[in-house]
């Protein structure tokens, strides 16, 4: 019976390798450079914060307000029952303010059911609770007293990632808390990552809403379609041509996990970026697309034809092929060129580049270099 008990006694514990203790002490490091603290805040105090400027909602890098009625409606229909809701994210600028990161649907509604001119919205009357129907066409105004103070009470976990913490660890925080299974779409987490990373992801961030607006780059991406506009297609359509022009290397056939390599390669300086440079080549491909092709520059073509909305695949190799050749395109007839680029992008050779199995590297640069030769010929 002792050597029963005995037998299952755990052995003595290693010692610590030299290389479990690098391990170790490398965790140890890198937990010290992001500093968190979280705070519980009411409704009430958060209207308040607003009020004097002390926290920032920003919906114009954040995701649009898309919460349908009844969505807002359950949110203020679960605090009023105490159930639990998800926690809500801030950075801490240098000047101390709070800057929401994550959060906004939440925050957003509830202000609006609280005080709707607060976040210039409709006031919102509730529809869907389907818990406690009786909620069903009530506003803040006429609850009963004890419910609404009741909501301003309420609180909300909030975490802060202090202004301390390192940038790119704060970059790279907010964008696994908010990668998989998000509602944001990924352009929206990259435009709200940039502005975490610090002053260059905030440079770099208006600089691509700066050059969406360029009036023939939204002309000849016209044909993007709603909900991807929606969603900052266009800021994510600049991004990529920049992407396909200068960090191809970073492409191994997924989009997203490329085009974020390529930010992160600016924003770590190992990918030199010159922003009037960019901004002055921009300007001349996009005003020489739309002079050449139009608006069906980055459509697919079938009988000489344009034929549904924007392929991505397809704005690349013009966008790209038109930077590399960007004096010649400048200098030869329009309507011939127009023509030669139409003939191109349907040969068997090209759609080979784009259609399945081209997310490749290869491809990448092949459909680019057979426009690139197209335009050299005209």
């Amino acid at each position: 019976m002792e050597q029963a008990v005995s037998a299952n006694v755990d052995p003595e514990p290693k010692a610590v390798t030299a290389a479990q203790d690098e391990l170790l002490t490398a965790i140890d490091k890198k937990i010290g450079e992001v500093r968190t603290e979280a705070i519980d805040l009411s409704f009430g105090e958060i209207m308040n914060l607003m009020k004097d400027n002390e926290i920032i909602i920003d919906p114009d890098y954040q995701r649009l307000f898309r919460w349908s009625e009844e969505q807002r409606s359950r949110l203020v229909e679960s605090i009023l029952l105490r159930l639990p809701i998800p926690p809500i994210f801030f950075i801490e600028n240098e000047d101390g303010r709070y800057e929401l990161i994550d959060g906004l649907q939440r925050v957003s509604s509830m202000v609006q059911f609280l005080n709707h001119k607060a976040v210039d919205k409709p006031e919102l009357v509730l529809k869907g609770c389907d818990i406690v129907g009786d909620l069903n066409g009530m506003t803040f105004d006429v609850l009963p007293l004890t419910l609404r103070l009741q909501l301003k009470r309420s609180t909300v976990r909030a975490v802060v990632i202090k202004r301390q913490s390192k940038n790119f660890l704060r970059y790279e925080m907010f964008k696994r808390l908010n990668t998989g299974g998000s509602e944001l779409s990924e352009q929206e987490i990259r435009n709200c990552s940039a502005r975490i990373f610090g002053e260059i992801g905030v440079v770099f961030y208006e600089y691509l809403v700066e050059l969406s607006k360029f009036p023939t780059f939204s002309s000849t991406t016209n044909t993007l379609a709603d909900a991807d506009e929606e969603k900052r297609g266009r800021e994510e359509l600049v991004l990529r041509f920049f992407a396909a022009k200068n960090g191809p290397q970073f492409y191994h056939g997924n989009v997203a996990e490329w085009l974020n390599s390529y930010m992160e390669s600016v924003f770590l300086g190992n990918c030199k970026f010159d922003y009037d440079f960019e901004r002055k080549l921009f300007q001349r491909v996009f005003d020489a697309v739309y002079r050449v092709c139009g608006e069906g520059a980055f459509c697919k073509y079938k009988n000489d034809l344009p034929i549904g909305g924007l392929a991505p695949a397809y704005f690349e190799a013009v966008a790209c092929s038109f930077a590399r050749q960007i004096e010649k395109v400048e200098s030869v007839d329009p309507i011939r060129l127009n023509g030669i680029l139409v003939a191109s992008r349907q040969t068997n050779e090209f759609r080979s580049n784009v259609g399945t199995g081209a997310n490749k590297r290869t491809k990448l640069i092949g459909r680019i270099e057979i426009l690139e030769e197209a335009i050299k010929s005209a």
